[in-house]
């Protein structure tokens, strides 16, 4: 969502240089950005942390950060082609939409109460956000579980209404972050990598390594540097397989404006 739909992955980096600067500390790099997005707030915070060495205690951080949010989140606002893409595909015969996301309930209410209209589309009971008890700790991307929840959420309402459930090689997952376009990969789903602007100079050279889900390796290792430890979020076991470069199963977008739909067998968008 941050990033993908919303314009609120500005909105982090203003609130976090905001608070650097008045400590003395450099802008947020986009270097160290790149492994907070799509992480869950608890694993972002901890490398966040790593790096900037705040002269401040982590409680005053967050009570500063928790004001700031509290104030710019209600001004988010779509991104390009957003709703023209959530309103076709919601008329779409056959399509069905659900919502993963790692910004947890509070954040998810202050970034979308005012944007109603366009969140409409995904039901509340195919929302998956990032404090879901289902989603076991330590298992947020890049892990591919709440991709699983959510095409489960989607396959539970068909099951009740006897109708044939959706396999993982049918969904199609939009990202904006690495380690989320990882977590679309392992879970054995199509995905369209939207990223910020900034966020593909980071990566420039290693499109096709982000689309087959092996990019984050290289930036887990830097922040198992920065934080002195021997993992992050989760490795091996239970995480599923990444795809191959060039398998065909991801694609790089710059804009979700004139989205092709019927390169992916959505007919009547």
């Amino acid at each position: 969502m941050d990033g993908l739909l919303l314009d609120t992955e500005d909105i982090y980096t203003l609130c976090n240089n905001i608070i650097l600067r008045a400590c003395d500390r450099p802008n947020l790099p986009w270097n160290i950005k790149a492994q907070l997005q799509g992480r869950p707030g608890p694993e972002a915070g901890e490398i966040f942390h790593a790096w900037a060495q705040l002269p401040i205690p982590r409680a005053e951080y967050v009570r500063q950060n928790t004001e700031l949010q509290r104030q710019h989140f209600p001004s988010a606002q779509p991104l390009s082609g957003v709703p023209q893409l959530l309103a076709a595909l919601s008329a779409a015969r056959g399509v069905h939409l659900a919502l993963a996301t790692s910004s947890h309930a509070a954040n998810f209410k202050l970034k979308t109460s005012h944007l109603q209209t366009l969140f409409d589309h995904f039901p509340e009971e195919q929302r998956v956000l990032g404090d879901d008890p289902r989603i076991p700790p330590g298992r947020g991307k890049p892990a591919p579980d709440i991709y699983l929840l959510a095409l489960e959420t989607i396959n539970g309402r068909l099951r009740k209404q006897g109708k044939r459930e959706i396999a993982r090689e049918e969904c199609l997952v939009f990202e904006d972050s690495v380690p989320g376009v990882e977590a679309g990969r392992r879970a054995g789903m199509r995905v369209v990598w939207c990223p910020h602007p900034e966020l593909l100079k980071e990566y420039r050279g290693r499109e096709k390594e982000v689309l087959a889900g092996i990019a984050s390796a290289e930036g887990d290792s830097q922040v198992k540097k920065a934080m002195g430890e021997a993992a992050v979020g989760g490795e091996g076991e239970g995480r599923g397989w990444p795809g191959r470069r060039d398998d065909g199963w991801a694609e790089l977008r710059r804009s979700l404006e004139c989205f092709p739909y019927a390169k992916y067998g959505i007919g009547d968008a």
